[in-house]
């Protein structure tokens, strides 16, 4: 069931990726596209250096400062997420809606990632930020753990023991 809800907001990004180019007079080149495909495809992070070794699989021939490029301007349109922990990219999963400070849960086992929004911790960190007289421009909040599959898996081999 989650992947057919990956697949659905991945799609999303896809065609939003594209209204938003046309709208704002720029251009989704198809070398921004097929760095953002290659994003979406994913069901983990992917590092900037897969990418790049992904488009020579495919027979493109691009040098690292073009892969990222292509990344900055995912980034500054809010297409992607990077997520530092791992140094890595995603998909966003709601590219229409504004962006307030939104977390990921990441698995520590197989990777998935799943993006969360959420007003009151949102809220938290502007008044947090206000209170210190500090002026965030950019939050990225990662929780690693375990997912529900791999807990169940982790869970079922020490029952085993």
């Amino acid at each position: 069931m989650r992947h057919k809800t990956h697949q659905r907001c991945m799609r999303s990004t896809l065609k939003w990726a594209e209204v938003l180019c046309r709208q704002k007079g720029m251009r989704l080149t198809p070398g921004r596209q097929r760095v953002l495909e290659l994003i979406c495809a994913q069901r983990e992070p992917i590092k900037a250096y897969d990418i790049l070794r992904r488009l020579q699989q495919e027979g493109y021939a691009p040098h690292p400062p073009t892969v990222y490029r292509a990344l900055e301007f995912l980034l500054t349109h809010k297409l992607i997420h990077r997520l530092n922990s791992c140094n890595a990219y995603v998909g966003c999963t709601h590219p229409r809606d504004s962006h307030g400070e939104c977390y990921f849960l990441v698995c520590s086992s197989c990777g998935e990632y799943h993006e969360c929004c959420n007003d009151r911790l949102a809220n938290a960190i502007r008044r947090t930020a206000k209170d210190n007289r500090f002026r965030a421009t950019h939050t990225t909040l990662e929780i690693h753990g375990l997912c529900r599959v791999c807990a169940a898996t982790a869970k079922a081999s020490r029952a085993a023991l």
